[in-house]
């Protein structure tokens, strides 16, 4: 993928002023088209080929995990089922784009799309190696027949404790630039660094990454106030937090956003309980799509968000055990249970006019 350069970008969002025009919001129907777009954290999704860049010793087929190409396959059959239905409520072609953490590689992304409940879509992919200590990457799968990509780039997160001194590494944000239906949009998808250590000990890193979000944005919005920005990810936090609220400032109503603020329409689904994955018999929803005012604001016309959604099914919830009613995922310590993930998807669905 070719680098952003800033006159790349430029001429990007000045192309917005020409890719908009208003109309009256409505409900999905005939004058309006419908499209999806996701984010999956798919837990672990590493192959099972020893690599010398990532921390993969666990799934390996002589590893702790005893990962082999038949829980390989399986996991994949899982997660393709749990993608091929993504968005099809409204949209037959489901998820138009989708972005992902925690895969190995991007020969793991390779293999999902070529499974036969996605192949049909022609998924192409968008990924970066990252620093990361345990191997681990974001990507983003897209159907060419909506997105064109025409720009991304890894944009990495210092980690630097204040106090130590120490570095650390975590994942960086993938940013790509493109047209979504002919109209300039702009992803970020990222996940966050994890709560190990505590949430009040380990905030400041996350709050990092939410920076690196934050004046990326900012920078686009500068140039084009109304610019389309879809924030996404794994961002171990949830939407009132801090990270959330004070460095990206994603707020929960779209009502007078200002110029710096995003609208984060997951807000709502935390406050009625819903959430993404379970810790101690509580749910957290760490998985979010935060939007800028380009894709809520009526006046600003084109792609407008309709609503948000977390894929909550009772095959993707465990039914047994001490786990029961948590996220399926694929182990349970070190037992394989052959489940999805420990995260359960989310996405929104966007309208658009004829």
């Amino acid at each position: 993928m070719k680098q952003i350069t800033r006159s790349f970008l430029k001429a990007l969002v000045f192309l917005a002023f020409f890719c908009t025009s208003g109309f009256v919001f409505a409900q999905p129907g005939k004058d309006y088209k419908v499209a999806s777009i996701g984010f999956y954290n798919l837990e672990n999704l590493f192959d099972t080929i020893d690599s010398p860049t990532t921390n993969d010793a666990d799934f390996l087929p002589n590893g702790r995990l005893y990962w082999d190409t038949k829980k390989y396959v399986s996991k994949m059959t899982n997660l393709s089922k749990v993608i091929s239905q993504l968005g099809t409520e409204l949209s037959p072609d489901g998820v138009a784009l989708l972005g992902v953490a925690e895969i190995e590689c991007r020969k793991v992304l390779e293999d999902l799309v070529a499974q036969p409940g996605l192949k049909e879509r022609n998924y192409q992919i968008v990924h970066y190696d990252s620093p990361d200590e345990r191997g681990i990457d974001c990507g983003l799968i897209y159907q060419a027949k909506y997105f064109k990509v025409l720009g991304s780039r890894a944009v990495p997160v210092a980690l630097k404790d204040s106090k130590t001194g120490v570095v650390d590494f975590t994942r960086d944000i993938l940013y790509v630039a493109g047209t979504f239906d002919g109209e300039p949009l702009h992803i970020m998808v990222g996940h966050w660094p994890s709560r190990r250590g505590g949430e009040a000990g380990s905030g400041w890193m996350r709050a990092a990454a939410a920076a690196v979000c934050k004046n990326l944005s900012d920078s686009i919005q500068a140039i084009n106030p109304n610019a389309k920005i879809l924030i996404m990810g794994d961002l171990n936090d949830d939407p009132d937090n801090k990270s959330l609220t004070q460095v990206l400032k994603a707020r929960r109503e779209t009502n007078n956003l200002k110029k710096d603020e995003l609208y984060n329409p997951m807000y709502d689904l935390y406050k009625n309980g819903d959430g993404t994955l379970a810790y101690k018999d509580s749910w957290d929803l760490f998985d979010q799509m935060i939007l800028s005012k380009g894709l809520v604001d009526k006046s600003t016309g084109g792609w407008q968000l309709y609503k948000a959604q977390v894929f909550r099914q009772p095959w993707l919830l465990q039914t047994e055990g001490a786990f029961r009613g948590y996220p399926f995922r694929t182990y349970v310590g070190d037992i394989f249970i052959n489940g999805y993930s420990d995260h359960l998807p989310v996405y929104l669905f966007f309208l658009k006019k004829k």
